[in-house]
């Protein structure tokens, strides 16, 4: 079934044409049928999500075609046109399980506005079927993985604070899993049943991620030929994830403040305040305090979003979770496989500064060098074979050094240990991201 097709049934070809232009204009796939059992012999080749169709046709009446079509598909809506509206004919209608009706003469704005309302219910209900799908397949704490004392803390944070409305800052590196954070927060509250809506912050420009979020009506810019729902819209009262809420412009922190200190928000172009009533939690790799302190984030914002602030600790801090989480991605990735002590204590020696998500990524990895056999140390990275190196102080030479030519070297070499990430490269020279920058440009260091 097409996503956006409409069936127009009408015995008077030139009205049904004039429609098929219209809808078609707005983007809409469209067929027309000139009676009823034309339009069931189309429908039953070509089912779709929306039939418009005329009340009185020589063969049968678009009441008739309306429980016809019900039969077919119950998910399928009809709207009726009729020149002869009357309280029984719209009751009956009503009762055989259409959608709405228009009275002839109509206008076509008035048309289109039911139509539209029609996808926006199928949008809407295609999200929470595939919501409820998502949630079944993830339970709970279940895809939370790891004993140690620094994840029991976590676990306790989500339990407290889950059955409440609090909104929750989930602060952590890249790769800790904030996000399974926030969908245990929301399994475990009262707002399990409805969606759970997530959205990167960092993965759109700003007058994007407005319209993502807030939603956009007709008209209201340059190729917006519908109505679009924002995420707050779609969460419905349910939950909202914010993800990188501190890579968000100064411009849309004023804008985010203001939907969630009065609870309410407009989509652009329009004119009308909707109520938001989702809860909302965040999520950020950054730290929010240094940047409130170089103005780069609102500290009203800040004390809006971390009423109850959970931190997950990176995997370095938590090296006695690998092995259980080794086992569960070998699982995942390949069932039945192993893996060498020797591999394993390798994997449980080193840092990890893409955390999770990168032993993840190395643990396919390894599975695809391994084939059927055990995973062996031969299958790890070059990177992971490596002995440990201990760090040891330096003299300075009789000749001296120059300060500036070292900084740039432990630059260079920070960021080459953190694999590019300007994050954890500024945590092992225990400086701020935006000091790595600063210097970065002042040597001349080229981002990698």
């Amino acid at each position: 079934m097409q996503n956006e097709a409409i069936l127009i049934v009408d015995d008077e070809r030139k009205m049904a044409v004039v429609l098929e232009a219209a809808f078609e204009e707005d983007g809409y796939v469209v067929t027309i049928a000139g009676g009823g059992e034309d339009a069931l012999a189309k429908f039953r080749q070509n089912p779709v999500p929306l039939v418009i169709t005329d009340l009185k046709m020589p063969d049968i009446s678009g009441i008739e075609l309306l429980s016809k079509i019900k039969k077919l598909s119950p998910e399928t809506e009809v709207i009726l046109m009729t020149a002869y509206a009357t309280a029984q004919t719209a009751v009956e209608a009503m009762k055989g399980g259409a959608f709405d009706y228009v009275i002839k003469p109509f206008s076509l704005d008035e048309l289109k506005t039911k139509a539209l309302h029609v996808f926006e219910k199928k949008r809407l209900e295609n999200r929470t079927r595939e919501l409820e799908i998502e949630l079944k397949q993830r339970g709970t704490l279940e895809n939370m993985i790891g004993h140690s004392g620094a994840m029991q803390t976590v676990y306790k944070m989500i339990q407290k604070v889950a059955p409440k409305d609090a909104t929750v800052l989930i602060m952590g590196e890249s790769g800790t899993g904030k996000e399974l954070v926030a969908r245990a927060v929301h399994n475990l509250s009262r707002r399990k049943e409805a969606p759970f809506v997530a959205i990167n912050c960092a993965a759109f420009p700003e007058n994007l991620l407005e319209s993502e979020l807030f939603g956009f009506e007709k008209g209201a810019f340059t190729g917006a030929d519908r109505r679009k729902l924002g995420h707050f819209e779609m969460a419905g009262e349910g939950t909202i994830f914010l993800d990188e809420i501190g890579e968000i412009s100064l411009a849309m922190q004023v804008k985010l403040l203001r939907v969630l200190q009065n609870r309410q928000m407009m989509r652009l172009g329009g004119t009308e305040n909707l109520a938001m009533k989702a809860r909302v939690l965040t999520a950020t790799n950054r730290n929010l305090d240094e940047m409130i302190k170089d103005g780069s984030f609102r500290e009203d914002l800040y004390y809006r979003i971390n009423v109850f602030p959970i931190v997950v600790p990176p995997l370095r801090k938590r090296a006695e979770d690998i092995p259980d989480l080794v086992s569960h991605f070998l699982k995942k990735y390949g069932e039945t496989a192993e893996i060498k002590k020797e591999a394993l204590q390798k994997l449980q020696q080193y840092d990890w500064p893409g955390n999770v998500r990168e032993l993840e990524n190395v643990i396919e990895r390894v599975l695809i060098m391994a084939g059927s056999e055990p995973v062996t140390v031969d299958d790890l990275p070059s990177y992971l074979q490596e002995e440990k190196e201990t760090p040891t102080l330096f003299d300075i030479p009789e000749e001296g050094i120059v300060l500036d030519d070292l900084e740039k070297k432990l630059i260079e070499k920070a960021i080459a240990k953190a694999g590019g990430n300007k994050s954890h490269a500024a945590k092992l020279l225990g400086i701020t991201r935006r000091k790595l920058y600063s210097m970065m440009e002042r040597f001349g260091v080229l981002p990698k």
